[in-house]
């Protein structure tokens, strides 16, 4: 393969740093979101021993405190899979943008629905996220009426 002249190559880098910026910014939302998860999990397991004490006519109060708690952690997987989708497809576009100087190809088309794939995989993780903090309030609600 010839050596590519380093004039060609600072373009692509400056072509690659935004999304290497957006790997940067969703790994803290994967952070955030993990984090969520953990705490959604261990406050179903507190809730599963207060069930296991509670006097049978008490149980009815915290079982729906548990259903949306159920619901948050599926919510919650589907945020982290599709953040962590999205850092991936993001891996793949900087990689073959890189080819694509490299080999001299042309795949727009590719690079396209890649970034394309990626924004989707992105929304759909926000808008779980954001379903996620409803349902958390609806939680509290529910706990401040007991």
């Amino acid at each position: 393969m010839p050596a590519i002249p380093i004039s060609e190559l600072i373009p692509v880098l400056q072509i690659a740093v935004g999304p290497v910026i957006l790997i940067s910014g969703v790994g803290l939302l994967l952070l955030t979101l993990t984090n969520r998860l953990g705490r959604a999990v261990d406050r179903s397991r507190q809730l599963r021993q207060e069930l296991r004490e509670v006097p049978e006519e008490d149980r009815h109060r915290l079982s729906p405190q548990v259903q949306i708690l159920f619901r948050r952690a599926r919510l919650l997987r589907l945020s982290i899979i599709m953040a962590g989708l999205s850092v991936l497809l993001v891996a793949i576009l900087i990689i073959v943008v890189f080819l694509t100087v490299l080999m001299k190809l042309e795949v727009g088309m590719a690079i396209t629905l890649l970034f394309i794939g990626c924004m989707a995989s992105l929304i759909v993780s926000l808008i779980a996220f954001i379903r996620d903090v409803q349902l958390s309030l609806q939680a509290l609600k529910l706990e401040l009426e007991i």
